[in-house]
């Protein structure tokens, strides 16, 4: 099984409502920058994403969190990946004074399914037999 994994510092200033909650499309960029290192990985190639089967708000980010985002290919077939995302907060900022902690365990926030698509003369051959 093939993982990409990105962590983040969210800034306070990614804050926009009440709360210093941080909006669910922050989660889908970083989503995306991380399926693209998975693509690249395996492919060589950023590859295009085609669309979300699903995605889970579980959780708040809040600006001063430290997330990590994570990419795992479920399934390769021909030119398709099926890929895997989740958001954990890693640490969390305690107040703007820059106090923070660690969260043991992390605490699960997103958790979304994508595809992705490689171009045609980019594709490799799958080694499972999918597709």
């Amino acid at each position: 099984m093939s993982t990409a994994v990105h962590r983040r510092y969210v800034a306070f200033s990614d804050a926009h409502y009440a709360g210093n909650l941080v909006d669910g499309a922050y989660a889908l960029k970083l989503f995306g920058d991380v399926g693209t290192n998975l693509s690249i990985e395996l492919d060589g190639h950023e590859g295009l994403f085609a669309g979300y089967s699903g995605v889970e708000f579980l959780a708040p980010v809040r600006g001063g969190d430290v997330v990590e985002a994570r990419a795992t290919l479920v399934s390769k077939g021909n030119r398709s990946r099926t890929v895997d995302f989740e958001l954990r907060v890693i640490c969390r900022g305690s107040d703007d004074t820059g106090r923070a902690h660690v969260l043991e365990p992390p605490l699960l926030a997103v958790r979304a399914r994508g595809t992705a698509v490689i171009p045609a003369d980019s594709a490799v051959p799958p080694t499972d037999g999918a597709e």
